[in-house]
């Protein structure tokens, strides 16, 4: 953004900066390997953690390349598991390999006695995302980006090449808008389209313990994907904690990051399918993020039809953090070639 000036608006449907998903997520720098091949969201998912680790250097947020492994603990999951590692291999995922559970022991000895085996992916990572985000606000603001808090979108008006913002605290005016609302993305692509775009709230519960069991994993611990995502992961942070999460329940409040008993309790027992004896005695705090599931499950990104100047970047739920340097670089360059 440095290099050219934008007449631009980005519109987030946020308080402050980095006070919604983006600061209550499992931090993970996904490999890649379980986006369908083909979609948007794979190809942004492999370009993404490629330029994480020099962004990181560069803007100065925790960044370590740990490694994940997803774990069979049956027998009949084997073609699952055989079939992940073909389709990240197609995405161009590098070095992914299926190890027996000898060799995952020797990595991770508090394994569950019902481990098999599972698919090591050593270009997996995890990330400090609100360090992240925060970082890249700073970068924003020192090439020129003004950010206007405390202004939710209440409508959307186009005349001639200009596009009219209308909030409570006054009218924007701005030829290009990027609706990167979150779960509110389909309430401003409705605002500039007429047109319903279905954004449905994923809540996601985690327990996040302290400092003194944050190395009860080295690598981030998935169990196989399910209808609702990558399931209940054990992994370190990058500040030396252990998470768990998260759980995935739908709901129709875009507000509702309230952590429930159900949620919570259904945490335990999911994860010691792939890691026994999680020290839950050790949980400082229990915390719940909602992801903007697109019902196409895929990531939505381009100018909407009829509505010229306006990208929508919606749907951004997992892979999203990961993706998001190549989400960027995909979204500056379409912004040029309409200037």
């Amino acid at each position: 953004l440095s290099r050219f000036q934008l007449d631009i608006l980005v519109l987030e449907k946020e308080e402050d900066v980095c006070c919604g998903t983006s600061k209550a997520n499992s931090g993970i720098v996904h490999a890649g390997f379980d986006a369908p091949a083909g979609s948007l969201m794979a190809k942004l998912n492999v370009a993404g953690p490629r330029a994480m680790e020099a962004l990181s250097q560069e803007l100065d947020f925790p960044y370590h390349r740990n490694g994940s492994l997803v774990l069979m603990t049956r027998p009949d999951q084997r073609d699952a598991l055989e079939a992940l590692l073909e389709n990240g291999r197609k995405n161009g995922v590098e070095g992914l390999e299926i190890l027996d559970r000898d060799a995952l022991l020797a990595m991770e000895p508090h394994l569950s006695d019902e481990v098999l085996a599972g698919l090591y992916a050593p270009t997996g990572a995890i990330v400090c995302p609100f360090g992240m985000t925060i970082a890249l606000a700073e970068n924003a603001a020192a090439n020129g980006i003004k950010f206007q808090f405390d202004s939710p979108v209440t409508g959307l008006s186009r005349t001639g090449d200009f596009w009219t913002v209308h909030t409570p605290t006054g009218m924007i005016q701005t030829r290009t808008v990027i609706n990167a609302a979150g779960v509110h993305a389909g309430d401003i692509h409705g605002f500039a389209t007429g047109e319903t775009m279905e954004i449905i709230p994923r809540r996601g519960e985690y327990f996040l313990m302290d400092h003194t069991v944050g190395n009860y994993v080295n690598s981030t611990v998935f169990q196989l994907p399910g209808p609702y995502g990558k399931g209940v992961l054990v992994t370190p942070t990058v500040h030396g904690n252990l998470l768990v999460g998260p759980t995935a329940v739908d709901v129709e409040n875009k507000e509702a990051v309230n952590t429930t008993q159900a949620g919570l309790d259904s945490l335990g027992r999911t994860a010691s399918l792939s890691v026994k004896n999680v020290p839950l005695r050790q949980v400082i705090t229990s915390f719940a993020g909602l992801r903007a599931h697109e019902a196409g499950d895929d990531f939505v990104f381009g100018e909407a039809e009829d509505a010229k100047g306006f990208i929508n970047v919606a749907g951004i739920e997992s892979p999203g953090l990961s993706s998001a340097p190549a989400i960027a670089v995909m979204v500056a360059d379409r912004v040029k070639e309409m200037l």
